[in-house]
C-alpha cells in the first residue's frame, strides 16, 4: 500500500517538475522531442562491441541533467524497476558469445561480456533520455509536439488519457487493498487465492470509471480529439538547440 501511495506521489511530483521555471523546461516541446528521438536512434545504432563509442553519448545526458537541474538519484529511484528489467536483457550474452576480444592481465574479456554491457547501457541511456523528456515537458505539450509530427490523433489521445488517469487507477487499487487489509488484519500482502477476484473487481471498477469519464468528456463537447495548443511559439533558440545536439551526436557517432 505504501508503494502505491509513493507511485501516486511520484506522478504528481513529475507533473510539478515539468511545470517548473527553468531553461530546459522553457524550451518548445517539439525540439525536445526531436532531440530525444534522435538521441535514442543514434544510441541504438552502435554496434554490439562498440562500448567505447557508446559511452560518449552520455555527454548529452550529463549536460542535459545539469542544465535541467534533474536529480539522477530520483531517476534511479523512480525508474528502478524499468532499469532492472533493461539490465536483465543482455544477461545471457556472456554464455552465448565466448569469443575472447582482449585480455586484462590473466582475465579474458569475451565478446559476450562487452555486448551485454553495451546492450544494458543502450537501455539505460534510452530510459534516462525518456525520463528527461517527461520531467521537463508537460504531457499536454508532449501531445502537441506529437500532433505536430502528424502522429495519429488516436495514439496521442490514448497516451494522454493513460497518463492522466493512471493515478485514478492507482487510487482504485489502493482503495481495494485498504479494504482487503481491514478484512484480513495481520496478513502481509494479498493471499494468492484472492488474486483472481481482485483483478476481476479492478477490471469492473475500471470499466465503470472509464464510462463515467467518457460521458463527462462527451458532455463537454469531445469529438474524438484533444485540441492542444502550446504556451509558446518555437523560436530560433529552440531550433538551434536541435541543430547543435544533432550535430554533436553525429560527430560522436561517426567521427568520435
Amino acid at each position: 500500500m505504501m508503494k502505491i501511495s509513493e507511485a501516486i506521489s511520484d506522478l504528481h511530483k513529475m507533473d510539478m517538475e515539468a511545470g517548473r521555471h527553468g531553461w530546459l523546461q522553457g524550451l518548445h516541446p517539439l525540439p525536445k522531442l526531436l532531440t530525444t528521438v534522435f538521441f535514442i536512434l543514434t544510441t541504438v545504432s552502435y554496434g554490439k562491441y562498440d562500448l567505447a563509442g557508446l559511452l560518449k553519448m552520455g555527454i548529452y545526458l550529463i549536460i542535459s541533467f545539469v542544465m535541467g537541474d534533474i536529480s539522477v538519484k530520483l531517476l534511479i529511484k523512480r525508474m528502478r524497476a524499468v532499469l532492472a528489467l533493461v539490465c536483465l536483457v543482455g544477461i545471457a550474452n556472456p554464455f552465448i558469445d565466448r569469443k575472447v576480444l582482449f585480455q586484462i592481465g590473466e582475465f579474458a574479456v569475451t565478446g559476450g561480456m562487452v555486448s551485454a554491457v553495451t546492450l544494458m547501457l543502450k537501455g539505460v541511456f534510452a530510459v534516462a533520455a525518456s525520463y528527461l523528456l517527461m520531467v521537463t515537458t508537460a504531457v499536454e505539450d508532449l501531445g502537441y509536439a506529437l500532433r505536430r509530427l502528424h502522429i495519429p490523433k488516436v495514439f496521442v489521445t490514448v497516451l494522454m488519457l493513460v497518463y492522466r488517469y493512471i493515478i485514478v487507477l492507482l487510487k482504485e487499487i489502493e482503495r481495494m487493498t485498504d479494504a482487503y487489509s481491514l478484512r484480513a488484519p495481520g496478513q502481509t500482502g494479498l493471499h494468492y487465492k484472492v488474486w483472481g477476484t481482485m483483478v476481476g473487481q479492478l477490471l469492473l471498477r475500471s470499466m465503470d470509471r472509464a464510462q463515467i469519464v467518457y460521458d463527462s468528456m462527451m458532455l463537454r463537447g469531445y469529438q474524438g480529439e484533444f485540441y492542444l495548443r502550446c504556451k509558446k511559439r518555437a523560436g530560433a533558440g529552440d531550433y538551434l538547440y536541435v541543430a547543435v545536439w544533432v550535430t554533436v551526436m553525429l560527430v560522436l557517432r561517426y567521427r568520435g
